[in-house]
């Protein structure tokens, strides 16, 4: 039942946030500073992690196809497939929940409990469409962005280290990354970076903007959004890739 009453509760909250803006003005100057503090702000932690999960990638796939009938190409192949597919949209999208995530359920929930929200809603303002509402679209935005950048630069780091350690020829694993691309595969990882980047952003909001009492509840709420954004991340990956691979 407490499940039932917070999805419900849940999708109320995305009806509020989804009306008319008041003033659409405000809004597009808000969503431009989220666009800088949710994405740009993490350039940093996603190039960082990227390289070195694509030199990894790399590292491991050569270490472990090492037969006589496999091609060297493969490795590369298998590199570009894993970071595109897999590794680029979800495992990025997990980072920004708990970097992104308990950013906006701590500021959100700090703004209830020290009844920043009661005030809005006492001068007429959606509340909940003034503090998500830009938080979304900016996410919605910017996190495709980030995660293009994440395949560029994880496949370069799998560049890196091949030239580095000589574990693959620099020809065959540059052959492997252009071997049989599918532009879809692109397209498939966006509609999951889409899909993750608004279940951060609203389940984040939601914990923080339902927070009750004092300081400790605000790092609670915080806690839980990173818990549950990452959860429904695992539970919608699934989800779409069954959709649109199947």
């Amino acid at each position: 039942m407490k499940l039932l009453y917070h999805l419900g509760r849940y999708f109320m909250m995305i009806a509020v946030i989804l009306k008319k803006p008041e003033k659409a003005s405000i809004y597009r100057k808000q969503i431009v500073v989220e666009m800088d503090n949710l994405g740009l702000e993490s350039l940093g932690i996603v190039v960082i992690i990227s390289v070195f999960m694509g030199a990894v990638l790399t590292i491991q796939t050569a270490f472990n196809t090492d037969h006589p009938l496999l091609p060297m190409y493969a490795i590369g192949f298998a590199t570009r497939q894993a970071i595109i597919l897999e590794f680029a949209p979800t495992m990025i999208s997990l980072i920004l929940a708990g970097k992104v995530g308990s950013r906006i359920a701590s500021e959100i929930g700090t703004m209830r409990v020290t009844e920043q929200i009661d005030a809005l809603e006492i001068m007429g303002i959606n509340a909940a469409g003034y503090l998500i509402l830009p938080k979304v679209v900016a996410a919605v935005i910017i996190n495709p962005f980030l995660v293009v950048l994440s395949m560029f630069v994880g496949i370069l780091g799998g560049y890196v280290v091949s030239s580095i350690t000589g574990v693959v020829p620099l020809s065959h694993y540059v052959y492997g990354i252009l071997f049989e691309f599918s532009p879809f595969d692109i397209i498939y990882a966006l509609i999951k970076t889409v899909a993750f980047a608004f279940i951060i952003t609203t389940v984040s909001g939601y914990f923080g903007f339902f927070t009750r009492g004092g300081a400790l509840e605000v790092g609670q709420s915080s806690t839980k959004a990173v818990v549950f954004s990452s959860i429904y991340i695992i539970l919608f990956n699934l989800i779409l890739t069954q959709i649109l691979l199947a």
